[in-house]
């Protein structure tokens, strides 16, 4: 996001919401890939008069584990928290037709047919937390990377995968066709989209529980007191049933919190993410 107005900024309304007394363009720039790393390059290498926020989720939180060198970046120092907006619900998913409806009835399927079952996650936080599921059961299972989560999600339906992390999102059309099955939700509580299935953590297994917070970050430059005064504005889009509805429909549950809760989130968040690499045996790029 690039923040500007056009004489600059005088209100706390940096975010364009009504009560800001300068109109104020807002350009936004989506850039996918490497797992969000050219977002956090470009973010760090822009360097001109604009406000810039960065949106990201939290997948992040595992790049000094999958990335092949350290990341280039740190997150404390180039990444400072402003806002937690949303939660990206991730569901556990097999085929309609596997016969387990918890993750503890697939554990013991995979057990029982060894070398049958092939396991995938979304690049990412989930793929790493599938890996390390995998690795603290004791499975034997083929785990199959994936460069699109939605071709994953379609040879899920179709039987060719038997157990997928991904976000709800993606799996909502093969769910409403009663294609997959959900076992159960990512993170530590069950999902606001999804109140009748068990969190992974409450169904027993925490390393599948890695939680992908999405929030607002600014530059190692930004002042302190803007930051202050761009949360509030955040937080309060984020009351708006229009704003709501959209993000819910695309998977989210909505978590509006300043820029404290979203440092302490992340850190949790790393913390599991540490305990994850711990079973797959992988220290920290440093």
């Amino acid at each position: 996001f690039f923040f500007q107005a056009e004489d600059g900024i005088r209100d706390s309304s940096v975010t364009g919401v009504q009560t800001c007394a300068l109109p104020i363009s807002v350009v936004i720039e989506n850039r996918a890939g490497g797992d969000g790393l050219i977002a956090i390059r470009a973010f760090m290498q822009a360097a001109d008069d604009h406000v810039l926020l960065y949106a990201t989720s939290a997948s992040f939180i595992a790049h000094p584990y999958t990335l092949d060198e350290k990341p280039p970046y740190d997150l404390e120092r180039d990444l400072l928290p402003i806002a937690r907006t949303t939660e990206t619900v991730v569901t556990l998913c097999v085929p309609a037709d596997f016969p387990a409806k918890t993750i503890a009835e697939f554990v013991a399927q995979a057990r029982a047919n060894p070398g049958k079952f092939n396991v995938a996650g979304a690049p990412g936080l989930p793929e790493f937390s599938v890996n390390a599921f995998a690795r603290e059961a004791n499975l034997d299972v083929t785990r199959v990377p994936y460069r699109d989560v939605s071709q994953a999600a379609v040879d899920l339906a179709e039987g060719r995968i038997h157990f997928v992390s991904m976000s709800y999102a993606v799996a909502a059309p093969h769910l409403e066709a009663k294609k997959v099955r959900q076992l159960a939700t990512g993170g530590t509580k069950r999902s606001p989209l999804t109140p009748d299935i068990p969190s992974a953590v409450e169904a027993g297994f925490p390393v599948l529980g890695l939680e992908t917070t999405v929030g607002l970050f600014g530059p190692s430059t930004m002042p302190r007191d803007l930051r202050a005064r761009i949360a509030p504005d955040v937080i309060e889009a984020l009351a708006d049933p229009v704003i709501v509805k959209k993000l819910v429909d695309s998977g989210q549950a909505v978590i509006p919190q300043g820029p404290d809760q979203l440092a302490a989130a992340l850190k949790d968040q790393a913390a599991a993410a540490a305990r994850a690499a711990k079973i797959l045996g992988i220290e920290p790029k440093r």
